[in-house]
């Protein structure tokens, strides 16, 4: 089924978030560096779902968790940010990013150095990550000095610094999680549930974060070096540049192409087989500590035999198996590639110094006994005369979903499915709903999108045991978490639009290059639906109920929930590959062996 769409949807902004818009990027133009304080006033107005209380007096913890899970633990000492795109622009502009200690966040992959002390650079990819970047840093300020204001002054502030070395204080630092959780209730006048999310926040070292807010107020810069269209097409052209080599092989043959934008776990334990042939390694975990409270699940599925729950148990364990122990996770992240490789599976991680990571799989190498029993389709053995690859992509943010697929395309030979697997918020749904779209309305191009969805409900409905499949649903591609607010989203509700995500229009756009002669267009109802020469499939998996729930997004992640519905894609993708794949060799065979 496709909508019939006869009509652009509406202005996807309201004035207020235009005007924050183009205030930061005016001000990002200078050469110097900005004060995050010049964009406060602008991002309070603009009213964004995720930082309602940004001009409420109170501390907005929810907003202040979803900020620093995505900025790295060094900001509580960062003071200015040094936006750029390459090694290059920062040795231009003198900072020796090579010498700087690399620096993660739990949830966002954008690669950042940090010199140990003021300064933290952080490499951008596309537009996207300033539209993202900029409201992260904001809010975290805005929330970090509201909760300065009322700590610095209290007797747990004073203390915290005493017991930091750091100042003269009126009592013992309390003593105990317990005795410290009531304290910050009653200091930042926030509720149980928000000191939860406050903790979540400052990670392992609460108390030392704690005692940053209490110390000084945040006062951040912000410099953006050189942010040009031209800078990110080199950016992705270096990271392709990482990728060719393994995608070429001995042979040097451009090979047909499977391309799927997902996470970079799923299909690897899917079609790898480590996991399962780990299993009770793995899960052996429980025993020895009892991993977000799966003990029990895993001792109930053990007893009832159940195969689907145990692999996915396996799946989401391997991580915190690998990492169990830091003396040996780099020998088991070897181990784990090692095994991968016998099935024809290769890693590249960050290719180009870009942290979209990438895996390239050969399916002639792939090892029928190893796959996951839900993706053996039938006709395996003809694989082993494919010469086709999947090239699976750590799925980008925004338009870096368009600079990559892009570089891809003029990269690869033939394409034979395109498939996008992501997360996204439901205004109709519920957090672990799958949902199907066959519109999209996206935000950059202002185009909305018509196209033929590969997957119908039927595909995954077998395969989801917790939520429900929704296709024929309509997508809204936003241009940055924070840049909605309920007008605009109950403004787009109101004409149908249920999917709130950041891929699908910048990887539509770049599909639309690769069937028509010219760049795609703007503020068009575009028809996608009969043009392509290969199959399209997009599936989202919702981890959001952004108007019933905001807390499930601002200071929650999926955890093993998810691992249901993100497998379920993931295997529905897979299947629908190796079909597609064992259709075209058998029917190749079959008609060499009838030639004369």
């Amino acid at each position: 089924m496709l909508w019939v769409v006869d009509r652009q949807p509406p202005r996807s902004t309201s004035n207020a978030i235009d005007l924050y818009i183009r205030t930061y990027y005016s001000l990002l133009r200078s050469s110097g560096q900005v004060r995050v304080r010049a964009f406060e006033e602008a991002h309070a107005f603009s009213d964004s779902s995720l930082h309602t209380g940004a001009r409420d007096e109170r501390p907005d913890v929810a907003a202040f968790g979803y900020c620093a899970a995505r900025l790295p633990a060094c900001m509580t000492q960062v003071q200015r940010l040094v936006a750029g795109q390459s090694v290059e622009q920062f040795e231009l502009a003198g900072l020796s990013v090579r010498d700087w200690s690399a620096v993660a966040t739990r949830g966002r992959r954008r690669p950042h150095r940090w010199d140990g002390g003021p300064s933290l650079a952080v490499f951008v990819t596309s537009a996207s990550d300033i539209d993202d970047l900029v409201p992260i840093v904001t809010a975290y300020q805005i929330e970090w000095n509201k909760m300065h204001a009322r700590l610095a002054p209290s007797a747990l502030g004073r203390a915290l610094l005493q017991g930091q070395g750091q100042g003269q204080g009126q009592g013992p630092e309390p003593a105990d999680d317990q005795s410290l959780d009531v304290a910050l209730e009653a200091a930042l006048g926030i509720s149980t549930s928000d000191v939860g999310s406050l903790r979540r926040a400052l990670g392992d070292e609460v108390r030392e974060g704690l005692a940053a807010i209490a110390r000084e107020p945040r006062d951040l810069r912000l410099r953006l070096l050189s942010g040009t269209l031209l800078e990110y097409r080199r950016a992705t052209g270096r990271w392709w540049h990482g990728i060719e080599p393994a995608y070429r092989g001995v042979s040097g043959d451009r090979r047909p192409v499977y391309f799927v934008s997902s996470n970079t776990h799923a299909l690897c334990n899917l079609l790898g087989g480590y996991a399962r042939a780990h299993l009770d390694r793995i899960l052996s975990l429980t025993r020895e500590r009892d991993i977000e409270g799966l003990a029990a699940r895993v001792e109930q599925a053990q007893a009832e035999g159940d195969e689907v729950e145990l692999h996915n148990l396996g799946y989401y364990l391997l991580r915190q198996f690998i990492t169990a122990d830091p003396a040996k996770e780099v020998a088991r992240m070897a181990e784990v590639q090692h095994f991968d490789a016998g099935s024809g599976i290769s890693t590249l991680s960050s290719p180009g110094h870009l942290d979209v990571n990438a895996q390239l799989f050969e399916l002639c190498k792939l090892q029928p006994e190893r796959l996951d029993p839900r993706v053996r389709v039938e006709g395996l053995e003809a694989l082993a005369h494919s010469d086709a690859v999947i090239i699976n992509i750590d799925y980008p943010l925004g338009m870096a979903a368009y600079h990559h697929l892009s570089q891809l395309a003029q990269g690869v030979g033939e394409i034979r499915g395109i498939y996008v697997i992501g997360k996204a918020a439901t205004l109709n749904g519920r957090v672990g709903d799958i949902m199907l779209s066959t519109v999209a309305y996206d935000e950059h191009s202002q185009n909305t999108y018509l196209f033929r969805n590969c997957f119908v409900a039927e595909d995954l409905a077998p395969l989801l045991r917790y939520g429900t499949v929704l296709d024929n649903q309509k997508a809204l591609t936003v241009r940055g978490s924070f840049l909605q607010n309920r007008e605009i989203m109950h403004v787009f509700y109101r004409e149908g639009y249920t999917v709130v995500e950041m891929e699908a229009g910048p990887y539509l756009s770049a599909i639309y290059e690769m069937v028509y002669p010219k760049r795609h267009p703007t503020d068009e109802i575009v028809h996608l639906s009969n043009l392509l020469p290969f199959e399209l499939g997009i599936v989202h998996y919702a981890s959001d109920t952004p108007y019933s729930r905001r807390q499930s997004l601002l200071s929650k992640s999926l955890s093993y929930f998810g691992v249901d519905a993100t497998y379920a894609c993931a295997v529905a993708t897979l299947r629908r590959i190796l079909q597609q794949e064992i259709a075209r060799v058998s029917a190749t065979t079959k008609g060499n062996d009838l030639a004369p």
